[in-house]
């Protein structure tokens, strides 16, 4: 990483999630009672965006939003947080919006519709990451414009981390400009298993698994396994942006990557605390305060 790139900068998507409390997921067929759970920021990019920013890492964000009210309020949620942001406004599509099922359990599911997200270009991407030391894509918005975001990073020397969320092939040919490849168990499968994307070009595969921590494979050594912090998870909407997030903050700040996990696992179990992708709960001193605890 040179010594002149600084910061984290993060591409991808910002939506607005609208979120209801349910007991279960509905039937086919089935009109389900909820609870309102509320209006909040989101999108995997803006998500991630916050979490770098208030992990303390100086922090930027690409994005396309509507020109609507919907973007007002995710502008505000970005500049509260500290993000710089390079975020153009759609005359046509409107700002994404995704519907959140926040069950009893802390777990949840989401349907998004990707709105001005798809009209994120390649252009965008690669000037939001110029003079980054760590550039931060998910699979969100469209797939040659995640590309370059990687490509102009890695050719800037920057530390490039992508989060294959929601998979897709796609990312496969993407491993020659990745870093730090970062997975669930089931996107992990999707994409053809730890060995597979090692033989695909992986170096890194962080392998996320919830309340079972996280297990670093690097190429041609032996796994590591992290473990996750013990808490009671009052929403995991946003426990996986907050640790890529924090995970891209420790690295630009210097964090050997078997420390920054730790990092980003306390920052995901912060985050799973509290109702929001966005927590204004999340900070150094949270995190720090969480990793001594162990």
């Amino acid at each position: 990483m040179s010594d002149t790139l600084t910061g984290v900068a993060v591409v991808g998507s910002a939506n607005l999630d609208l979120v209801v409390e349910v007991s279960r997921p509905p039937r086919v067929g089935e009109t389900l009672l909820g609870r309102a759970g509320g209006r909040f920021s989101g999108g995997k990019g803006l998500n991630q965006a916050v979490a770098s920013a208030r992990s303390g890492a100086p922090t930027r964000f690409c994005a396309v939003v509507g020109d609507d009210e919907a973007a007002d309020v995710l502008q505000q949620t970005l500049t509260d947080a500290g993000v710089g942001v390079s975020v153009r406004r759609s005359a046509t599509a409107p700002t994404g919006v995704a519907h959140v099922l926040a069950f009893d359990d802390g777990d949840n599911s989401i349907i998004v519709a990707a709105g001005a997200n798809a009209e994120l270009t390649p252009e965008d991407a690669a000037a939001g990451v110029a003079d980054a030391a760590v550039v931060l894509a998910q699979l969100e918005v469209p797939l040659e414009s995640v590309a370059a975001a990687l490509r102009a990073g890695r050719m800037a020397g920057a530390v490039t981390i992508l989060n294959a969320a929601p998979a897709h092939q796609g990312a496969i040919e993407m491993l020659s400009d990745v870093d730090v490849l970062v997975v669930n168990e089931t996107e992990c499968a999707e994409l053809g298993g730890i060995d597979g994307l090692h033989a695909s070009g992986a170096r890194i595969v962080v392998l996320t698994q919830g309340a079972g921590g996280v297990t670093l494979h690097r190429a041609g050594r032996g796994p590591v396994r992290v473990d996750a912090f013990r808490i009671d998870p009052v929403d995991t909407t946003g426990a996986g942006d907050a640790f890529c997030g924090a995970l891209a903050a420790a690295l630009a700040q210097g964090e050997a990557i078997e420390a920054a996990l730790v990092r980003a696992n306390a920052a995901g179990a912060v985050v799973a605390q509290h109702r929001g992708a966005t927590t204004p709960e999340l900070s150094p001193a949270s995190i720090a305060a969480l990793v001594a605890s162990r």
